[in-house]
């Protein structure tokens, strides 16, 4: 169980599809990988907040940093807007952890003004979405695929290229509705 916790640390969605087939291979229950990667973002937590704090704690005290991050600020809220509909809420948050990475949800959430608990568990809840849906969907093509590498290496591009198709069909919808 520990192989498959150091691939869920790894701090980039990479270590889903490996993580996910490792456990299958080992014959861990899919709860008890989902609990892993709980655990995982748990720990992520407790490193990456003090980060956080320190960062939070010199952009006040530097005049122009105040200015970035009240500028971050706006245009955080401004992006989530149209995932919630009614600015940084938690549904929008979770959307930005689910979209991005638990890193930059805490971190909006911090901006938003959720403490410690209810930022990371913002964050965590989208993190622990995404993780489903890309377990599940590693699992379900290597059904099809029976190749682990294959699947893994197919999860890996779609992980990385669907959010930018997605995006460009987007902004070619918008540009013909307006």
């Amino acid at each position: 169980m520990l192989s498959v916790l150091k691939l869920f640390i790894i701090p980039v969605g990479g270590g889903i599809p490996a993580g996910v087939m490792l456990a299958q291979t080992k014959g861990i229950a899919w709860p008890v990988t989902a609990l892993l990667y709980l655990v995982s973002d748990i720990i992520l937590a407790f490193l990456f907040e003090p980060v956080l704090r320190i960062l939070a704690f010199i952009c006040s005290k530097v005049s122009f940093l105040t200015r970035f991050a009240a500028a971050m600020k706006a245009a955080t809220a401004r992006s989530v807007h149209h995932m919630a509909g009614t600015g940084a809420g938690p549904v929008g948050l979770i959307m930005i952890s689910f979209g991005v990475d638990p890193m930059t949800g805490r971190a909006t959430a911090h901006a938003a003004g959720h403490g410690f608990l209810a930022g990371w568990a913002i964050a965590i809840a989208g993190d622990m979405i995404y993780f489903g849906v890309i377990a599940v969907s590693t699992l379900k093509l290597n059904t099809v695929i029976k190749d682990p590498n294959v699947t893994m290496m197919i999860i890996l591009i779609a992980m990385f290229s669907v959010p930018t198709i997605i995006k460009i069909v987007r902004t070619r919808i918008l540009r013909h509705t307006v």
